[in-house]
């Protein structure tokens, strides 16, 4: 009996259609570069394609618990002193522990009352200790230290992420790096200025502002011999110009409050702007919790003076000239790309932690298009060398076969262009495994059919059996590929994942084709099939 297929065709070119829209779209017209252009632009195409930066970045993120800590020892003084409990000193005693924080000299008579502020202020992030000796100890609980780590670098890749926006970059990998602890990935496709991309990156260093002590001074002995020759364990010791935008080269010594007013994670906006002189200045607005924070210390701190810190270098010192809440302004001799440099810092600046650069280099254009020749040269060999061995081997039944490749190939280049996935080098080799997998789908498929033709079976019955008996194979060799194309997109760099992605959509692909439009293909030839009369395989 003759089936009416006329449902399943339809289906087919629609799918045929609407992939090659996915793969170029609306070209603008038909000549060869246009088709090339609307390709591309679907497309995109990796770094080892395209050609650009490869960065792996490390962040330091002892640096941020040290902030913490940093924050932590001047609340304890200021709890300490609210609750009238006596205390010589808070200090984190060991740079090596920037999560250990240790309080000094209190009195025995009140240990009661501070055992009991710490625990009810600091419990949830600190293990407590001592109290025997008058001596107390606060230590980060792993669990809060992990997290603060974590939140860290992925801090760190959102900055990072902002900055490389003003690039223009398509397709950027900014990532965590999955084969060492505390790092990111940096891909940018197009990209061969590595200075420019590290001065880019490098500029989202950690900013703060920190109250002054004093300076500047010329060099770190004076800076020393102003506080006795012993920088108290509350304080800090920075070098800087102190004026941004001075164009002095000059190095003068700061002593600040090593506990910062406010961070780079509590601006919420900064712009240039210009005050009632005309004089080019950068307007900030705080969060909620910091601007309240910071009007309770400049409304105690009029005229005295506080520092912009970045990358740990005094980048510019101001007067308070009055009470700032959640708004405020840093004025200077500011030139147009200075103030905008600044204002950026102060928008984009709150990375928690400094970068070291573990390894950075540049993959040449002309090495991508090496690669792509080569890649699409293994391709279509590969492909034209497998539509013969089925035309041979499988006779009438191989153009079957040779058709749903084909099909195979434009769904799958149509899945990643409305995808806007990214093709790599191991992306083209995902698309050859794929060539294989769909081969071996109709391989399954195709004996099964032959067994069922030397049992005696009619054409129809022996297509029947063959595609239900190599149905459940086929599902079973596609499944544990597709679970181990997911975990190489878990665990794998940006190469890897578009490996995975590749390989993933061509498996995708191969069950509707092998099994659906194969199947198709077969129908339409068994109607056309005399009674009695085998089908050529």
């Amino acid at each position: 009996m003759k089936k009416n297929l006329k449902g399943k065709v339809a289906l087919i070119i629609a799918v045929l259609v609407v992939c090659v829209y996915g793969i170029i779209g609306v070209p603008s017209g038909m000549s060869g570069k246009a088709l090339t252009d609307a390709l591309t632009k679907r497309i995109h195409l990796g770094l080892d394609l395209r050609g650009g930066a490869h960065l792996i970045l490390q962040v330091v993120v002892s640096e941020a618990v040290g902030a913490e800590t940093d924050n932590t020892v001047a609340r304890v003084q200021q709890d300490l002193r609210a609750a009238h409990l006596n205390f010589s000193q808070v200090y984190k005693p060991d740079p090596a522990r920037p999560q250990a924080v240790r309080i000094e000299g209190t009195s025995p008579v009140s240990a009661s009352a501070i055992r009991s502020l710490l625990d009810t202020k600091y419990s949830a992030e600190y293990d407590l200790a001592g109290g025997s000796d008058n001596n107390w100890a606060l230590t980060m609980k792993p669990s809060i230290q992990t997290a603060l780590e974590k939140k860290t670098v992925q801090q760190a890749i959102e900055t990072i992420r902002d900055r490389v926006d003003t690039l223009g970059v398509s397709e950027p990998v900014i990532q965590e790096y999955g084969l060492g602890a505390n790092q990111i990935l940096v891909e940018l496709p197009g990209i061969d200025d590595l200075d420019r991309v590290k001065s880019i990156i490098q500029s989202t260093a950690r900013l703060a502002i920190y109250a002054v002590t004093s300076g500047p001074y010329p060099d770190e002995q004076s800076a020393l011999a102003s506080v006795g020759g012993t920088l108290p364990s509350d304080q800090q010791m920075l070098h800087g110009s102190g004026a941004l935008a001075s164009g002095s080269d000059a190095d003068s010594v700061y002593i600040l409050q090593r506990a910062s007013v406010v961070a780079g994670s509590d601006f919420r906006s900064a712009d240039p702007g210009t005050d009632q002189n005309g004089q080019r200045n950068v307007r900030f607005t705080l969060t909620n919790e910091a601007g309240e924070k910071f009007y309770d210390y400049t409304s105690k701190n009029v005229h005295n003076k506080m520092a912009v810190v970045m990358g740990g270098r005094v980048r510019e010192v101001a007067e308070i000239r009055e009470p700032i809440r959640d708004t405020g302004q840093i004025d200077g001799s500011f030139s147009e790309d200075e103030v905008t440099i600044l204002s950026k810092m102060l928008r984009t600046g709150a990375l928690p932690a400094s970068l070291n650069y573990l390894e950075d280099r540049t993959v040449g254009a002309s090495l991508g298009a090496d690669s792509i020749k080569q890649g699409v040269t293994a391709a279509i060999v590969g492909v034209l060398v497998v539509m013969a061995f089925m035309l041979v081997y499988y006779r009438g039944s191989g153009i079957n076969a040779d058709l749903a490749l084909f099909l195979n190939l434009v769904i799958l280049l149509g899945f990643m262009g409305f995808s806007q996935a990214t093709l790599t080098l191991p992306g083209i080799a995902g698309v050859i495994l794929t060539i294989g997998m769909g081969v071996d789908s109709n391989v399954l498929i195709f004996e099964r059919i032959r067994e069922e033709v030397r049992a005696g079976k009619a054409a129809a019955a022996a297509v029947d059996q063959g595609f239900a008996h190599a149905w459940v194979t086929i599902i079973d060799t596609h499944v544990t590929t597709i679970v181990s194309a997911a975990i190489l997109f878990l665990f794998g760099s940006g190469p890897v994942k578009g490996f995975a992605v590749t390989l993933t959509f061509g498996l995708a692909a191969n069950l509707f084709t092998a099994v659906f439009v194969s199947r198709v293909i077969f129908d339409a030839h068994l109607n056309k099939l005399k009674p009695g009369q085998l089908v050529s395989i």
